[in-house]
Protein backbone atom coordinates (compact mmCIF):
# COMPACT_ATOMS: atom_id res chain seq x y z
CA UNK A 1 0.00 0.00 0.00
CA UNK A 2 2.51 2.64 1.13
CA UNK A 3 5.00 1.94 -1.69
CA UNK A 4 2.35 2.98 -4.23
CA UNK A 5 2.40 6.42 -2.62
CA UNK A 6 5.91 7.10 -3.97
CA UNK A 7 4.28 7.18 -7.41
CA UNK A 8 2.40 10.32 -6.29
CA UNK A 9 5.68 11.99 -5.35
CA UNK A 10 7.22 11.16 -8.72
CA UNK A 11 4.09 12.30 -10.56
CA UNK A 12 4.07 15.79 -9.02
CA UNK A 13 7.84 16.32 -8.89
CA UNK A 14 9.48 16.97 -12.25
CA UNK A 15 12.69 15.29 -11.17
CA UNK A 16 14.58 16.34 -14.31
CA UNK A 17 13.95 20.00 -13.42
CA UNK A 18 14.61 19.83 -9.68
CA UNK A 19 17.51 18.66 -7.47
CA UNK A 20 15.20 16.41 -5.42
CA UNK A 21 16.10 12.71 -5.21
CA UNK A 22 14.09 10.16 -7.19
CA UNK A 23 14.21 7.24 -4.78
CA UNK A 24 15.27 3.64 -4.73
CA UNK A 25 17.27 3.51 -1.49
CA UNK A 26 16.49 0.82 1.08
CA UNK A 27 17.46 0.82 4.74
CA UNK A 28 19.57 -2.14 5.86
CA UNK A 29 17.68 -4.56 8.13
CA UNK A 30 18.24 -4.16 11.85
CA UNK A 31 18.83 -0.39 11.76
CA UNK A 32 16.53 1.91 13.70
CA UNK A 33 14.12 3.79 11.43
CA UNK A 34 14.86 7.46 10.76
CA UNK A 35 12.94 10.70 10.98
CA UNK A 36 13.72 14.09 9.52
CA UNK A 37 12.17 17.52 9.99
CA UNK A 38 12.84 19.95 7.15
CA UNK A 39 12.14 23.65 7.24
CA UNK A 40 10.51 24.44 3.90
CA UNK A 41 10.38 28.03 2.66
CA UNK A 42 7.64 27.40 0.05
CA UNK A 43 4.58 29.56 -0.64
CA UNK A 44 4.01 29.39 3.10
CA UNK A 45 6.79 28.60 5.54
CA UNK A 46 6.19 25.22 7.16
CA UNK A 47 8.03 22.21 8.51
CA UNK A 48 7.94 18.83 6.79
CA UNK A 49 7.80 16.04 9.36
CA UNK A 50 8.89 12.70 7.89
CA UNK A 51 9.03 9.21 9.39
CA UNK A 52 10.56 6.18 7.73
CA UNK A 53 7.83 3.61 7.12
CA UNK A 54 8.86 0.60 5.05
CA UNK A 55 11.15 2.01 2.32
CA UNK A 56 9.70 5.55 2.13
CA UNK A 57 9.32 8.64 4.29
CA UNK A 58 5.69 9.12 5.35
CA UNK A 59 5.26 12.90 5.33
CA UNK A 60 3.22 15.67 6.92
CA UNK A 61 3.35 19.46 6.49
CA UNK A 62 3.28 21.15 9.91
CA UNK A 63 2.55 24.88 9.43
CA UNK A 64 3.64 26.00 12.91
CA UNK A 65 6.46 23.48 13.36
CA UNK A 66 6.77 20.62 15.80
CA UNK A 67 5.46 21.30 19.32
CA UNK A 68 7.97 21.64 22.14
CA UNK A 69 5.80 21.33 25.25
CA UNK A 70 3.77 18.33 26.46
CA UNK A 71 0.12 18.47 25.45
CA UNK A 72 0.74 21.02 22.68
CA UNK A 73 -1.11 20.10 19.48
CA UNK A 74 -0.19 21.20 15.96
CA UNK A 75 -2.00 20.69 12.69
CA UNK A 76 -0.16 18.22 10.45
CA UNK A 77 -1.43 17.79 6.88
CA UNK A 78 -0.54 14.46 5.27
CA UNK A 79 1.40 14.89 2.04
CA UNK A 80 2.78 12.41 -0.45
CA UNK A 81 5.41 9.96 0.74
CA UNK A 82 8.99 10.80 -0.21
CA UNK A 83 11.96 8.56 -0.97
CA UNK A 84 14.37 7.73 1.86
CA UNK A 85 17.07 9.83 0.15
CA UNK A 86 14.94 12.92 0.88
CA UNK A 87 16.13 12.67 4.50
CA UNK A 88 19.48 14.08 3.30
CA UNK A 89 18.03 16.66 0.89
CA UNK A 90 18.76 20.33 1.30
CA UNK A 91 18.46 22.71 -1.60
CA UNK A 92 16.20 24.95 -3.59
CA UNK A 93 13.28 23.57 -5.55
CA UNK A 94 13.05 25.82 -8.63
CA UNK A 95 10.25 28.31 -9.20
CA UNK A 96 7.35 26.79 -11.11
CA UNK A 97 7.89 23.33 -9.55
CA UNK A 98 5.73 21.70 -6.92
CA UNK A 99 7.00 22.84 -3.50
CA UNK A 100 9.18 25.60 -4.96
CA UNK A 101 11.46 27.16 -2.37
CA UNK A 102 14.36 26.41 -0.08
CA UNK A 103 14.48 23.23 1.99
CA UNK A 104 16.86 22.84 4.93
CA UNK A 105 17.23 20.01 7.41
CA UNK A 106 16.06 21.34 10.76
CA UNK A 107 16.52 18.09 12.69
CA UNK A 108 16.95 14.38 12.11
CA UNK A 109 17.64 11.20 13.96
CA UNK A 110 16.09 7.82 14.67
CA UNK A 111 12.86 6.82 16.35
CA UNK A 112 11.24 4.00 18.26
CA UNK A 113 7.70 2.83 17.47
CA UNK A 114 6.08 2.95 20.91
CA UNK A 115 2.97 1.09 19.75
CA UNK A 116 5.12 -1.92 18.84
CA UNK A 117 6.42 -1.93 22.41
CA UNK A 118 2.88 -1.67 23.86
CA UNK A 119 0.95 -3.84 21.41
CA UNK A 120 2.53 -6.87 19.80
CA UNK A 121 2.73 -6.76 15.97
CA UNK A 122 1.74 -3.11 15.61
CA UNK A 123 4.17 -1.99 12.95
CA UNK A 124 4.40 1.54 11.55
CA UNK A 125 2.46 0.69 8.40
CA UNK A 126 -0.45 -0.53 10.52
CA UNK A 127 -0.20 2.53 12.79
CA UNK A 128 -0.27 4.80 9.74
CA UNK A 129 -3.31 3.06 8.23
CA UNK A 130 -5.12 3.21 11.60
CA UNK A 131 -4.31 6.92 11.95
CA UNK A 132 -2.61 6.47 15.32
CA UNK A 133 1.17 6.80 15.55
CA UNK A 134 3.19 6.92 18.78
CA UNK A 135 6.95 7.43 18.50
CA UNK A 136 9.95 8.29 20.64
CA UNK A 137 12.20 10.65 18.65
CA UNK A 138 15.96 10.67 19.17
CA UNK A 139 17.15 13.72 17.25
CA UNK A 140 19.57 16.55 17.74
CA UNK A 141 16.89 19.13 18.69
CA UNK A 142 13.79 17.02 19.18
CA UNK A 143 13.78 14.25 21.76
CA UNK A 144 10.95 12.42 23.42
CA UNK A 145 7.46 11.16 22.75
CA UNK A 146 5.17 12.36 19.98
CA UNK A 147 1.75 11.29 18.75
CA UNK A 148 0.28 11.69 15.30
CA UNK A 149 -3.50 11.25 15.31
CA UNK A 150 -5.63 11.40 12.16
CA UNK A 151 -8.65 13.63 12.69
CA UNK A 152 -10.31 13.63 9.26
CA UNK A 153 -10.06 15.08 5.77
CA UNK A 154 -10.36 18.53 4.32
CA UNK A 155 -10.19 19.16 0.56
CA UNK A 156 -8.97 15.56 -0.01
CA UNK A 157 -6.04 16.06 2.40
CA UNK A 158 -5.80 14.01 5.59
CA UNK A 159 -5.72 16.22 8.66
CA UNK A 160 -3.68 14.98 11.61
CA UNK A 161 -2.59 16.39 14.95
CA UNK A 162 1.07 16.25 15.96
CA UNK A 163 1.12 16.20 19.76
CA UNK A 164 4.05 16.41 22.13
CA UNK A 165 3.70 13.67 24.76
CA UNK A 166 4.96 13.70 28.30
CA UNK A 167 8.55 12.49 28.25
CA UNK A 168 7.96 9.40 30.34
CA UNK A 169 8.91 6.46 28.18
Amino acid sequence: MIKDELKNYRDISELKKTPEPGGGKHRPPGKEPIFVIQKHFATNLHYDFRLEVEDVLASWAVPKGPPEYPGTKRLAVRTEDHPLEYADFEGVIPEGQYGAGAVIIWDRGTYINLRREKEENTDMEKSLSEGKIEVWLKGGKIKGGYYLIKTGKQKDKEQWLLIKARDEK
